[in-house]
């Protein structure tokens, strides 16, 4: 809208013919600014964007950066190189929710990370004096279990939006039952889900999805349910309701990758240009694709090894172990002797060593020895001992009630 002059005319009446009066008349104008005038540019420029963003799996610094649309290398630096701030993002978990104030050229005016399970938050903000940290501990977070049912009639995602579902929460239903049910073929109108799962709130206000602690979905008349059980050594996986294991023994794929390069067996190497064997298997990647173990286990080693370059291997049970090369970087904190589980961060997509370009050369070793990845029978996961059978059974009956629960109210609602 354009500006708007208002006059104002300071004077006394006279009606013709009337005496004047005994003081002087003078009209007075003035111009006043507009009443729907715009804030000036750099006024507008110092009103931050406030960002509420999700930790993803694998995510590191410079993955929440680029999707807050934060660039601030300043900052980045000031992460990497102050100790708090390593410690804090050493403690980033999936799900938990980062706060962001970005100006409008994309520099940082604050950063709030989650620490442990949201007992405080960490942040940096910049000041006159440059950018600085605090912690603030104790901090109103609860978590309350929430309970959904759904109805298919197009999609996963339509339907849980319907049933008021988060995504976050329909991205997991997804990629538990994914082993199971193809989700882009296999979906039929009707079919059905049940989902228990926490919402945590922080000093009142919702602050992001946690856990799925239980669900069951009922495809094309099929019903498949699982329960989430934390281990006696304090891991959580998901299981079927009568105790086996969901999760791999392994993962053939330790990162989301855009192609093979380069299998296993002989091959003409691309810098010796010589025949040599190719004791694994290459996924090209961009540099700083996250990296994932793939089973549980123990570091073996990190560092740098000849022709490997940055190099992690990871020891598992019966005899197996893992190795990932050619690293641009570890995850912090990594050291020999730490335990690791499945899917946990170790490193980052390179081209360090005798590499041509950044990929992740991948290797399968059993007693030492390499395998083929692709084609090497892998060890299933140990099923549950009758101790553990007894205590798992125990402790998730209460989540299978309310599984139950949703259920009747399915069947009194088409009653």
């Amino acid at each position: 809208m354009g500006t708007s002059l208002l006059s104002v005319v300071a004077a006394t009446a006279v009606v013709p013919g009337d005496a004047l009066p005994p003081f002087p008349v003078q009209s007075v104008i003035e111009q006043l600014g507009s009443v729907t005038a715009q804030p000036s540019a750099s006024a507008s420029a110092a009103i931050p964007f406030v960002f509420d963003e999700r930790v993803q799996p694998g995510d590191t610094i410079q993955a929440l950066f680029r999707r807050l649309k934060i660039d601030d290398q300043e900052a980045l630096d000031f992460l990497s190189g102050d100790p708090e701030s390593r410690s804090a993002l050493r403690q980033l978990r999936a799900g938990r929710s980062v706060l962001a104030l970005v100006d409008s050229r994309g520099k940082l005016v604050s950063l709030t990370l989650p620490v442990a399970r949201g007992d405080s938050r960490f942040t940096i903000e910049r000041t006159p004096e440059g950018i600085r940290s605090r912690s603030q501990a104790h901090l109103e977070v609860d978590t309350h279990i929430e309970m959904r049912i759904g109805t298919i009639r197009h999609t996963l995602f339509g339907a849980a939006d319907s049933a008021g579902v988060p995504d976050s929460v329909a991205t997991k239903l997804a990629e538990i039952f994914g082993t199971e049910i193809d989700f882009s073929t296999d979906l039929r109108a009707g079919d059905q889900f049940s989902v228990v799962y926490e919402t945590i709130y922080d000093n009142g206000a919702p602050a992001g999805s946690g856990r799925v602690l239980a669900a069951e979905f009922v495809n094309q008349g099929k019903k498949y349910a699982v329960v989430l059980h934390r281990d006696a050594d304090g891991s959580e996986a998901y299981y079927t309701p009568e105790g086996r294991g969901l999760n791999e023994a392994y993962l053939r794929y330790p990162l989301e990758f855009s192609r093979i390069s380069s299998t296993f067996g002989r091959r003409l190497h691309p810098i010796h240009r010589s025949w040599r064997s190719h004791n694994g298997v290459d996924f090209a990647a961009p540099t700083g694709t996250p990296v994932k173990a793939a089973s549980d286990g123990v570091v073996n080693y990190v560092g740098r090894q000849n022709g490997y370059g940055n190099i992690v291997i990871l020891q598992h049970r019966d005899r197996y172990s893992t190795a990932y090369a050619h690293l641009h970087g570890f995850a912090g904190g990594l050291r020999k002797g730490a335990k690791i589980r499945q899917g946990d961060l170790i490193g980052y997509v390179g081209s360090t060593g005798w590499a041509t370009g950044p990929h992740l050369h991948y290797e399968i070793r059993v007693n030492n020895v390499a395998h083929d990845p692709m084609k090497i029978a892998l060890p299933t996961v140990q099923p549950l001992g009758p101790a553990a059978l007894t205590a798992f059974k125990s402790q998730t009956a209460p989540l299978l009630q309310r599984l139950a629960l949703l259920n009747r109210t399915v069947v009194a609602q088409a009653d």
